[in-house]
């Protein structure tokens, strides 16, 4: 407990699925977190539960992650309610339905990277200067399985591949200011964006076969590593990327025909 003790957290897709174990756990932990979705009313009910469990510990906004106005309004609201961001969570992210290069359609390409990869970097454009001025802070943005190992799912991958990218180069930049930038690469995690693998007994049996521990993952699994580089026990960690993945990584290409 209070491993996140006065400590102030930006949390981005908090209103379900790992946004939200993430949110719960940094309150139960001691942080002060904003937790910020497009999707209002079930962020609501989210927070709600939260501020139930721990206080009032929590505050709910709004954040469209690709728009830079919105994003400097949930920094100010931040500061004014809490003084401070010691920690961002770009968590936010939107899959993709393109199977194959030639089958994906550019809109849509671009709104996956423009979600995945151009809201991480403006979020942390955002914040940087505060954790600059404070000479510490962590940045943990979420990647995925897709962006290093073979997967078909073309969009999505190369933008959680810019995730990783993004935050290596970030992290040289910031270290001497006392900032570390990691990234978190989840393997298949149970939650309502992978609700369709789950649809599909094929696909739900060939990513648990491809596991080497025998089971897809919960959103605890990533929480609890975000929790560590939140926490100050991660102190000497930057440049980083962990991953969570119950050992699918080193298993054959996954089939995910439906």
């Amino acid at each position: 407990m209070n491993r996140l003790e006065n400590k102030v957290a930006i949390i981005t897709g908090a209103a379900m699925g790992q946004g939200a174990a993430e949110a719960y756990l940094f309150a139960k932990e001691g942080a002060k977190v904003v937790a910020t979705d497009m999707c209002e009313d079930i962020l609501r009910e989210t927070v709600q539960k939260i501020n139930e469990d721990f206080s009032h510990s929590t505050i709910a906004l709004k954040l469209n992650v690709t728009d830079e106005e919105e994003w400097k309004k949930v920094v100010e609201e931040c500061i004014n309610q809490f003084g401070t961001v010691d920690i961002l969570l770009n968590n936010a992210g939107i899959g993709s339905k393109g199977i194959n290069y030639d089958k994906t359609d550019y809109q849509a390409f671009e709104n996956v990277m423009k979600i995945n990869a151009w809201g991480p970097f403006v979020g942390m454009k955002t914040v940087a200067p505060i954790m600059i001025k404070n000479k510490k802070g962590s940045i943990i943005n979420v990647s995925s399985l897709a962006a290093v190992k073979s997967i078909e799912f073309n969009a999505y991958s190369l933008s959680k591949g810019a995730v990783i990218s993004l935050t290596k180069a970030a992290s040289a930049d910031l270290g001497k200011n006392g900032i570390r930038v990691n990234t978190i690469i989840p393997g298949t995690i149970e939650t309502p964006m992978t609700k369709i693998i789950c649809d599909y007994p094929n696909v739900l049996n060939s990513c648990i076969e491809k596991t080497a521990l025998g089971h897809i993952g919960e959103a605890d699994d990533i929480a609890y590593c975000a929790l560590y580089l939140a926490s100050d026990e991660s102190k000497y960690t930057t440049g980083t990327d962990i991953t969570i993945d119950g050992g699918q990584r080193y298993k054959d290409t996954l089939e995910l025909e439906m």
